[in-house]
């Protein structure tokens, strides 16, 4: 298919200009919302946070996003793209290119390819300019080259990664219906553990189980000498990332790195303490992990580690809003230590662990089909785009 493909840059095959240069100062005319790069998601315009400023008459027609346009970020984080698809135009500012195909190209058709383009570090590397900070300027913008294969083709194409990226966003929904069932069923059997309407008895954390602070006694604790594949080393965005469960880590410790530290076992709740605060998941293998992260092992007879999850689940943004410090949130072991918490009787808790189990494995079998629609759409895009 593609050895008929032509291929041209971008400026030959579209009209493209920067928006308005604001300036609250010397700026004229009437009100109006405008469109600047927090807008502009991938694939996606986000009207609810919209600005407003002065705009002449004289400058609507040239400053305008019209049905079908492609608006593209020209910094921060730079190709981030999506399509305008409302009726009615729309005024942007200069932070945003405009790109106004001729009959030749589908934006959809492009905003795909762009998107491979980023996704595989080609646009960056390049086609942006600056150091410390990218920008997509024009002339480099439409210098990029594109495959224009006949439209025809293009709505093929089009039609066959939408549809791979339909069926994850609705997995991706199954997921969150999973995530919410499991809290509706935490509230229905034990209640607003915060308010504890139920009545259960409560206990400090520290005497419901086992609690203490990671090791990195070494500095700098970025060594090259302590990473290697010796042992996982969960951080912070590593608990934050993952969902209940710790299945994997992006770092890991050398035999010396080890040493420095101290080997928490699979099973063991990690629940973090600065940066993201009162995040948390649990273990499912042996690892390692900072000051950073507190680990809770639960006394089996007095509750389980499930219920102290979905309990740190339910009080997450009160420990990020009681956080203390200011250039970095956190907060200590006393405070966890002491904290309070309902225990209901343990039977009870046992029964909530297994529909959790239940619905951990369905959520595993979606992920796992995720991932397989993932690498599909992933070779399709590489096929074509590649």
């Amino acid at each position: 298919m593609k050895k008929d493909w032509t291929y041209k840059k971008l400026g030959e095959i579209c009209e493209s200009d920067l928006g308005k240069t604001l300036n609250s100062k010397t700026d004229t005319g009437e009100y109006r919302p405008y469109l600047c790069a927090i807008n502009v998601l991938w694939d996606k315009i986000d009207m609810s946070t919209l600005k407003t400023t002065k705009f002449e008459t004289s400058e609507l027609e040239r400053y305008s996003v019209k049905k079908g346009d492609l608006l593209v970020c020209e910094g921060g984080d730079i190709g981030r793209a999506a399509i305008w698809n409302e009726d009615e135009p729309m005024q942007y500012q200069n932070a945003l290119h405009r790109i106004r195909f001729n009959g030749d190209m589908l934006p959809r058709f492009f905003l795909m390819y762009l998107h491979n383009l980023k996704n595989t570090g080609v646009l960056d590397n390049n086609y942006g300019k600056g150091v410390t900070i990218k920008h997509l300027v024009k002339s480099s913008l439409l210098s990029i080259p594109v495959p224009v294969p006949p439209l025809s083709e293009q709505q093929h194409i089009v039609s066959e990664l939408d549809l791979l990226q339909s069926i994850i966003d609705k997995q991706q929904a199954q997921l969150k219906e999973y995530d919410n069932l499991a809290q509706s069923i935490f509230y229905d059997m034990f209640g607003d553990p915060v308010a504890n309407d139920k009545g259960w008895n409560v206990q400090p954390l520290g005497m419901i189980g086992k609690i203490a602070r990671g090791v990195s006694k070494h500095r700098p604790r970025n060594a090259p000498e302590l990473l290697g594949d010796y042992m996982p080393f969960i951080q912070t965005g590593d608990i934050a990332n993952s969902g209940m469960y710790i299945t994997n880590c992006q770092s890991g410790y050398s035999d010396l790195g080890v040493a420095q530290s101290k080997v928490w076992h699979k099973g063991t709740l990690c629940i973090t303490i600065a940066a993201n605060i009162g995040k948390c998941a649990i273990m499912t293998f042996d690892a390692c992990f900072p000051d950073s992260v507190v680990g809770f092992i639960a006394t089996p007879n007095k509750t389980l580690t499930e219920y102290v999850y979905f309990y740190f689940l339910w009080i997450q943004q009160a420990l990020e809003d009681n956080a203390m410090g200011v250039a970095q949130k956190n907060i200590n072991l006393g405070i966890l230590n002491n904290m309070n918490i309902p225990v209901p009787p343990l039977p009870l808790q046992q029964s909530f662990a297994k529909k959790i189990e239940a619905i951990e494995k369905q959520k595993a079998d979606i992920s796992q089909s995720i991932a397989e629609t993932q690498k599909l759409f992933d070779y399709t895009m590489d096929k074509y785009f590649g």
